[in-house]
């Protein structure tokens, strides 16, 4: 590893762990009990466990929480003499307890329940303009890059719909402006895109993908006619929750697909120097950065460049 690179991997390790201390303070991890009820975080994650199942083995539990089989058995015993769950042996194995809630800890878990969404109803609503959107698209993001990958949700590619375009625009207005501070003449210019798009559509020749997520549209790109032999890859997006899932990648190689069934022989795209994880998608697909252009646009000074792939 470089000293450049050790150097980076440093920080992001501070960041990351200054991010643990501040969202533990933030959500009430280091407190005795969590949300002034009388349970512990862990306590409080069992009985949500326990809610969420008619019946099940103690032994369920503890894998799901990774919970040492001592630490849980006393909190099984805490809770069954606070008359909150019933432990019933079970007869094929006399070790194995089958737990269940009471109707006295149905109510606690209710009460808790209850206090927790207030809470975070209150977090959200303290924040301003979109946080909550945003909020919760980069909560998803850290999800889906810290999740395992056969938990990663399905993500389906689709041709473009009505209601798509002026989703599109408005996403890379926001995000854009969001993430690089460009101005509204972005925006403009994805619309008049669109727009043409739409007014000399060639479905034989051209098309748009847009890629879901439970039915969410979370990316977007599309292949065009530059000319007879040349395809134009154009408006590629992926939205801060479906980042990480290799979307980027998808999108991009079925416009090569397609390009290279419509018998054009090459496919170009306009991007932007500092837009580095399209940059990497372009390159892991075999494009190559044939011509520079610096220009002043969308209220910055950028270095546009044109890539080129060969089919």
């Amino acid at each position: 590893m470089s000293p450049h690179s050790k150097a980076e991997q440093e920080t992001r390790i501070d960041t990351i762990r200054r991010f643990n201390r501040f969202y533990t303070r933030k959500i009430g991890v280091l407190e005795q009990h969590l949300l002034e009820s009388p349970f512990t975080l862990t306590e409080a994650r069992v009985l949500f466990e326990l809610a969420h199942r008619d019946r099940t083995l103690a032994k369920e539990i503890g894998s799901e929480l990774g919970l040492d089989p001592g630490y849980l058995s006393r909190i099984v015993q805490d809770f069954t003499e606070q008359g909150l769950i019933t432990r019933k042996p079970v007869p094929s194995d006399r070790r194995q307890f089958e737990l269940a809630l009471t109707a006295k800890g149905k109510q606690a878990f209710s009460r808790l329940e209850r206090a927790s969404r207030q809470e975070v109803g209150k977090m959200i609503e303290a924040l301003p303009g979109d946080g909550g959107q945003r909020l919760v698209a980069a909560m998803t993001t850290i999800e889906l890059l810290l999740g395992d990958a056969d938990e990663r949700p399905e993500v389906t590619l689709r041709t473009h719909r009505p209601g798509d375009m002026g989703w599109i625009v408005q996403q890379h207005g926001l995000l854009y402006a969001r993430e690089y501070n460009w101005d509204i003449a972005f925006e403009g210019l994805c619309a008049e895109i669109v727009a043409q798009f739409l007014k000399d559509f060639d479905p034989a020749r051209e098309r748009c993908w847009i890629a879901e997520i439970d039915g969410r549209q979370v990316g977007s790109v599309f292949l065009v006619k530059h000319s007879d032999d040349v395809a134009k890859i154009r408006l590629l997006l992926i939205d801060p929750a479906g980042r990480g899932l290799g979307i980027g990648k998808r999108l991009v190689d079925e416009c090569i697909a397609l390009a290279r069934s419509c018998g054009y022989r090459k496919i170009t795209l306009w991007t932007q120097s500092i837009l580095l994880a399209a940059r990497g998608i372009y390159q892991s697909a075999g494009f190559v950065h044939v011509a520079t252009e610096p220009h002043r646009s969308f209220g910055h000074d950028l270095i546009g460049e044109t890539w080129e792939r060969d089919l």
